[in-house]
């Protein structure tokens, strides 16, 4: 069981990314948590006794909290809560008032949303992404075979049907309604043709665009008081619901291995991909994705290429690294620098 002192830092580490990512309210309920979260509640009970790593690389235990409190918000199910939350401005005590009030008179849904590890579909990624598949067309010539590792709801699988502006480089479908412009500095990636030849998702947990739970689901761990990502994400879900993507249920480096990556696909690209889901993986898990993909990468051939996108935190507190990864040749370089929530993009090129 971790202990008290760990599971405070875990909203501390909360307070930081609330600063760090333009979210004062999240920062504010890191805050209130430090300082005031006691046993008086079942919650606070169960918060405080919490048997797994409750950190940011572990459990997220203050990502769980707050998206139930969100979940309460959103879906109307507790008035007196959504009184006291954004854009309503109230004092801290009223705000604690309310999440106590919350605690106790949604006890029940509360602790059971606390059983389920968190889930975001983060569609501002999307445009790095879509530069680093540029670059992969650019590279091959070749059509695209998808597979998104750790996909979610597989908002980040439409990518190519949302609208993206790259610093003045436009592409993508005009009348979507996912419209997406993020900070771009650096030149523009390259202008190559895309194909999407097949595309396909895995997840322990995938969410359903079609269900109603599941939507609310996602759109609760955004952020309280960052609207534009809510009204991005129900974009995103309405677009995934018009156009199904499989996203299959399952242990995604089996799938990977067992279904994904087995044949290679002649006259074709298969590119794996993720955004910040690698780093949830225990180290153990993490070693053998890395020998799957490696092993894949050996039987690459020119007619049969492999390349590994990916969006994930490294040791530079410059945001995220994009990087990319292709076979046969192994070569690997780093795309550039991204926000984790893709506000921004800093992009360095192949």
């Amino acid at each position: 069981m971790a202990s008290e002192a760990e599971i405070r830092q875990a909203f501390r580490e909360q307070i930081i990314a609330g600063q760090t990512l333009d979210s004062p309210f999240t920062a504010r309920l890191g805050a209130l948590m430090v300082e005031r979260l006691d046993g008086s509640t079942a919650v606070g009970r169960r918060v405080l006794a919490w048997e797994g790593d409750p950190g940011t690389r572990g459990d997220l235990l203050p990502t769980r909290l707050a998206g139930a409190l969100h979940a309460l918000v959103i879906d109307g199910r507790d008035e007196a809560l959504k009184a006291v939350y954004p854009p309503n401005e109230v004092g801290d005590d009223a705000l604690w008032s309310g999440i106590i009030h919350a605690f106790r008179e949604h006890e029940n849904f509360i602790l059971e949303r606390l059983r389920f590890a968190p889930q975001t579909n983060e569609v501002r990624r999307s445009s790095a992404l879509l530069a680093g598949f540029l670059t992969i067309a650019d590279l091959f010539g070749k059509p695209l075979v998808l597979s998104e590792f750790g996909a979610s709801m597989g908002l980040n699988l439409n990518w190519d049907r949302y609208h993206h502006d790259l610093g003045g480089f436009l592409w993508g479908d005009p009348s979507s309604p996912v419209k997406l412009k993020p900070d771009w500095l650096g030149g523009p990636p390259p202008r190559a043709e895309i194909v999407v030849q097949d595309r396909a998702g895995c997840d322990l947990n995938p969410l359903d665009p079609n269900a109603p739970e599941d939507s609310l689901r996602l759109l609760s761990y955004l952020w309280a008081d960052q609207p534009d990502r809510v009204e991005r994400t129900r974009a995103a879900i309405e677009v995934a619901r018009i156009n199904h993507v499989l996203v299959e249920k399952g242990d995604a480096l089996a799938w990977l291995k067992e279904k994904r990556l087995a044949n290679l696909v002649p006259g074709a690209v298969h590119v794996v991909y993720h955004s910040i889901a690698w780093q949830y993986l225990p180290p153990d898990a993490r070693a053998r994705g890395e020998a799957i993909i490696a092993e894949a990468g050996s039987r690459a051939t020119e007619g049969a290429p492999l390349a590994r996108l990916q969006i994930e935190a490294d040791d530079n507190p410059d945001g995220v690294t994009l990087s990319l990864q292709i076979w046969p040749t192994g070569e690997r370089r780093e795309l550039g620098r991204t926000d984790p929530h893709g506000r921004w993009v800093k992009w360095r090129g192949w």
